[in-house]
């Protein structure tokens, strides 16, 4: 699952400046990582993880979660630069 939407988001990433790295955690399911402008599924070192459920991804990426409101509700973890965090309302535009 994480890898369909890894390349989904490849596509999307083409036409957008995201210079940071971001890993979506989402547990036994896997990660999601943004880095060097692509999409992956491979694990690595990133400025930022999130921790979400791979079904609440799915829901923050269709736009029917909004980060804030997920963050709010315990529904997202997001540990280091926060900075990074708030850059991803960009990406989801």
């Amino acid at each position: 699952m994480l890898e369909e939407i890894a390349a989904q988001m490849r596509e999307g990433l083409k036409d957008k400046a995201f210079d940071s790295t971001l890993k979506f955690d989402c547990g036994d399911a896997g990660v999601l990582v943004l880095a060097d402008g692509t999409a992956s599924v491979e694990d690595r070192e990133t400025d930022c993880t999130i921790k979400i459920s791979a079904d609440n991804l799915i829901k923050l990426l269709a736009g029917d979660l909004k980060p804030t409101t997920a963050l709010m509700l315990g529904k997202l973890k997001v540990s280091g630069d926060m900075g990074v965090a708030m850059k991803m309302g960009q990406l989801l535009a």
